[in-house]
């Protein structure tokens, strides 16, 4: 198993595969999210134990921070977009849906034609973009990516309510998730804690704590600690930055607490991940 460091060297958080996609590929593991459109039959895919067979039209999506591999593919047999991680968790929406749109990893054409061909036909436009470089290509491909996150969202939602009803959230909890999270978002740098920003938005710590969870699927030191993560990872970016600082500046209390989320959460130290993006580059 490798953790593997995307490149984006034209388009900034984006990257496509045109058909030079291997025939087989060993496990491993990115911070991006991966949509692959199968273009030809008999394809095998495995993501963490599962298997997954499939044929022209499909689409596979594999969530940031997923292990997977390659099993078969026939030569030429696909094509992928890789986007940033940071285009779904900066996202409240897409934050709060992702418990659902991560366990989605196939979009079967035989069963879904009309939102595999949807799919696949935004995947065909940002390959357009992302070859051809008009202006505003980041944020024209970008649009197109989030126009590929509603409709799978819509279509995972759609089937969980099938499943299971409709939500139960009010628009006024989701409000008050929404305060949160931009108070969050704004303070994270700093030494906040859960009775705080409940207090901020007008609830008891304890209905807040339990709303946070139902409605996020995490807990509120989980969120915090993932928003000072994606602060730390954007600030190791910067060559004038110790790595102290980097800690420090994103809300971290210690480098000992620092250094143990982030090898838990990206596979490596924050020294070997600076250094691999200073190879790289």
């Amino acid at each position: 198993m490798e953790k593997e460091i995307i490149k984006f060297p034209s388009v900034q958080g984006v990257s496509v595969i045109d058909r030079k996609t291997p025939e087989y590929f060993p496990p491993h593991w990115h911070n991006a999210s991966e949509f692959t459109l199968i273009l030809k039959d008999n394809c095998v895919y495995k993501i963490k134990d599962e298997v997954y067979h499939l044929n022209s039209g499909d689409i596979l999506l594999i969530w940031p921070r997923e292990l997977h591999e390659i099993l078969s593919s026939p030569k030429e047999g696909s094509v992928f977009i890789q986007f940033s991680a940071d285009i779904i968790e900066n996202n409240l929406d897409l934050v709060s849906a992702s418990k659902f749109m991560s366990a989605c990893h196939v979009i079967s054409a035989k069963k879904e034609p009309e939102t595999a061909q949807i799919l696949r036909d935004l995947i065909y436009e940002i390959g357009d973009i992302y070859s051809k470089k008009p202006s505003f290509s980041e944020t024209k491909c970008k649009i197109l990516i989030y126009r590929l996150l509603l409709v799978i969202g819509d279509y995972v939602m759609r089937e969980q309510h099938e499943q299971n009803g409709p939500a139960t959230f009010s628009t006024t909890s989701r409000n008050y998730i929404r305060s949160a999270c931009n108070y969050i978002a704004e303070h994270s740098m700093e030494d906040i804690s859960q009775a705080e920003v409940a207090a901020k938005i007008g609830l008891s710590p304890y209905y807040f704590s339990k709303l946070f969870k139902e409605y996020l699927q995490t807990s509120f030191p989980q969120y915090l600690t993932r928003i000072r993560l994606q602060n730390a990872i954007t600030l190791l970016t910067e060559d004038s930055l110790s790595i102290t600082e980097c800690a420090y500046m994103a809300g971290f209390q210690s480098t000992t607490t620092f250094n143990k989320v982030f090898l838990e959460s990206v596979g490596c130290s924050p020294r070997e991940y600076r250094k691999l993006q200073y190879n790289q580059q």
